[in-house]
């Protein structure tokens, strides 16, 4: 059922945003690097790869620099352009083609890279590997300032490894554990509300029941009362 409304909605939200596009495409073409989309492969359902698409927003070579996969508030790495793209969540359009090819759903754990994949334990890996990862996500919802969050750290990838990974994966495997037709259309309506409301607090509300966060994301987690 869930794949149904995936092909459904894609389909109607490429058709409809056709037009918003185009003008971006050409945009990209011949500003910055001369690059519109980006290309990255991730992990998909049953440890599968494939080709993640996005808005390029970031200097070609932005993965052997800095932080490498991981992205910072303000990354000197990306593109002027591409800071209101990314801004906006526009950039995240493309992956509706990925999406509508079965690659992945709207709702689901974020696609991960093989190297950050790898940083999860065994069994936050098998839950994950059971479901097509997803446009956005309980862990995509409660992480939607990981970039802000990072941005003051002295060692980022040490607190994104240490601290972050941990929680996330609890995240993924609460999903994985409780999908139903419902869940996806709750975090489906929870994701568009936090994007018009970065502060809400709302997903603390209807995901009632989700693993407590650790100490070391006091003060981190969008108001979240310890």
């Amino acid at each position: 059922m869930q794949r149904f409304f995936d092909i459904l909605i894609s389909g109607l939200l490429i058709a409809v945003l056709t037009p918003l596009l185009i003008p971006i495409i050409i945009f990209l073409k011949f500003s910055g690097e001369g690059e519109v989309f980006y290309l990255q492969e991730r992990m998909g359902k049953g440890g599968n790869f494939f080709y993640l698409y996005k808005f390029a927003t970031m200097l070609k070579n932005s993965p052997n620099m800095f932080t490498g996969t991981i992205t910072v508030k303000d990354d000197p790495r990306i593109l002027p352009a591409g800071r209101f793209l990314r801004n906006t969540k526009i950039n995240e359009l493309p992956q509706l083609l990925n999406i509508f090819m079965g690659h992945m759903s709207f709702i689901g754990p974020r696609p991960f890279t093989s190297e950050t994949f790898g940083i999860y334990c065994s069994r936050t890996q098998n839950l994950i590997k059971q479901v097509r990862p997803g446009l956005s996500g309980i862990g995509s919802i409660i992480f939607r300032s990981e970039e802000e969050m990072l941005t003051n750290m002295t060692n980022p990838l040490s607190f994104y490894a240490e601290c972050i990974t941990p929680y996330k994966g609890l995240l993924e495997e609460w999903y994985v554990e409780h999908q139903s037709i419902g869940l996806y259309f709750y975090a489906i309506f929870v994701t568009a509300w936090v994007v018009v409301f970065p502060k809400s607090t709302i997903a603390w509300s209807i995901f009632s029941d989700l693993p407590k966060p650790p100490e070391c994301l006091k003060g981190y987690l969008n108001h979240y009362k310890f």
